[in-house]
């Protein structure tokens, strides 16, 4: 008789058995498919986040660098002078030409100039004031000053460093708002009319928060005026092209300068900042921030921008906290889901190469006769492999139907609690060392407070779906634990002689 069909005949008349090793060979197939799916869901959502967060590389002023040589310069003017200057230190902008050329570089999503500085009200526009102007913010005021410290409230130009003053506004020169930090997390957005935008270079066009614009009893279209913030005689009018809303808050500071509340920010285009800042900053920027494509190729893009500043000079910092923080929880998944799929393969494999190994000890007499009547001991191991076959497709149609569902619970709990895990540190390291972020205008949003927002809501579930890609790999483990299981449990067969078996 055919082993083949031996096979069939066996797997029909000990019901019992095939139905329990298809209950079993079911299980593993589900987590084994479970596992598959979940990592499959998790480096989709991997390459997701690439294209949704990006990094940050920003072109700045080398401080270290400009302070070393500050101070070197001043060691060595104190070996004949014994005063040494503690104004020596000074922050290079810089040129607008290298940041251009950097901008044309490949895998650059999107870029950003920036320039800040601050300005003066006139009688066109009032500043939004956290206090009033009683005898007690006076005497605060008198007490501020008499220590050297710049007052509110109707501020002078006492200077914050080349080319800033202290004023009634803070200005955020940019080249597209959209591209702004406070935009481009959410904390800003236009309400009327556009933002900020590359064709507004070399235009005095602006944009205004709201509260500051009913304040004043501005729109849209409007004009006002304001001074230059070392030289109150020298004033600029404005036009508003757009109104925006902001969700930052004030924080102390803010109480005390105007220019510090976020309603006084105003945002304008780099090169109208430049023009308030004086004619030593035409032609140059602050910094600038390149957002890239695809954050895996930052170390190629700062190689290849370095090439094209001075070092010296200038440095490139990059941050992909955001992408790194969104693909740690999918990392994490990605990872335990393979890990199930061998912890289950392997233990599959062993349940199975024991439960066969049973069965054979219960037909050894079976064996003796075949081998006696000349079936070789390779087609007796074929019959069991056909049989262990049988029952591993009927178990993958069975896995294929209830295995995403499993995939989705187990994977939607692994997730969770990963974002939790990677949330709560965030939260943790941005209270131990998180400041205020950057320019006075975050109302002391932290930058990691920012990218654990982000994280939560960007890796918010799996999308876990199943595949053919899915189903063949799910076969091929299906066949491999089959065909092992069966080779493992069948070595003793090779031992046995049809004589002492049917003697025994």
């Amino acid at each position: 008789m055919n082993f083949i069909k031996r096979a069939l005949l066996s797997t029909k008349a000990k019901k019992g058995r095939t139905i329990l090793l298809i209950c079993i060979f079911s299980a593993i197939l589900i987590f084994v498919l479970a596992g598959l799916t979940i990592r499959s869901a998790a480096l989709s959502a991997t390459e997701s986040a690439k294209k949704s967060m990006g990094a940050t590389i920003t072109l700045s002023t080398n401080k270290e660098a400009s302070f070393s040589k500050s101070t070197q310069q001043s060691t060595d003017s104190s070996a004949t002078d014994s005063s040494v200057d503690p104004g020596s230190y000074s922050v290079t902008p810089v040129p607008l030409e290298d940041a251009t050329a950097i901008a044309k570089l490949d895998n650059i999503k999107s870029y950003n100039f920036l320039s800040s500085t601050s300005a003066g009200a006139t009688d066109s526009i009032t500043p939004i004031s956290s206090s009033d102007s009683t005898s007690s913010s006076t005497e605060e005021s008198s007490s501020q000053s008499q220590q050297g410290m710049p007052s509110g409230g109707d501020q002078d130009s006492n200077s914050f460093g080349a080319g800033n003053a202290q004023g009634d506004f803070s200005i955020s020169g940019v080249l597209t708002t959209a591209a702004a930090d406070d935009f481009s997390d959410g904390t800003s957005k236009i309400v009327e009319g556009v933002g900020i935008t590359a064709a507004d270079v070399d235009s005095n066009n602006v944009v205004i928060e709201e509260t500051l614009a009913e304040a004043n009893d501005l729109s849209v279209g409007d004009t006002f005026t304001i001074s230059n913030p070392t030289d109150e005689t020298v004033t600029y009018d404005v036009t508003i092209v757009g109104i925006y809303s902001s969700s930052s808050s004030s924080d102390s500071l803010g109480m005390n300068f105007n220019f510090l509340n976020p309603s006084n920010t105003i945002y304008t285009s780099y090169t109208f900042a430049n023009t308030l800042k004086g004619d030593d900053y035409t032609g140059t920027i602050d910094s600038a921030t390149y957002e890239l494509s695809d954050p895996e190729t930052m170390s190629a893009f700062v190689k290849k921008a370095k090439k094209l500043i001075d070092t010296d000079s200038f440095s490139l910092q990059t941050n992909d906290q955001a992408y790194q923080q969104m693909i740690e929880p999918l990392d994490n998944v990605a990872s335990f889901a393979k890990n199930i799929v061998v912890l289950v393969t392997i233990a599959g494999i062993i349940i199975l190469s024991l439960i066969v190994m049973m069965s054979i000890r219960e037909r050894k007499y079976e064996i003796g006769v075949l081998l006696s009547i000349g079936e070789s001991r390779v087609k007796v191991i074929g019959q069991f492999f056909i049989e262990m076959f049988l029952i591993m497709f009927v178990s993958l149609i069975i896995a294929s139907f209830s295995g995403r569902f499993v995939g989705n619970i187990v994977g939607q709990q692994l997730l969770d609690q990963q974002t939790t895990e990677s949330t709560s540190t965030s939260s943790s390291n941005n209270q131990n060392g998180g400041g205020p972020s950057g320019q006075g205008q975050g109302g002391g949003r932290g930058v990691s407070s920012i990218v654990s927002s982000k994280t939560t809501e960007e890796v918010a579930s799996l999308n876990i779906t199943l595949s053919i890609k899915e189903i063949v790999q799910l076969g091929g483990f299906g066949f491999a634990i089959c065909l092992l299981s069966v080779l493992l449990s069948s070595i003793g067969i090779l031992r046995l002689q049809p004589k002492k078996i049917l003697t025994s």
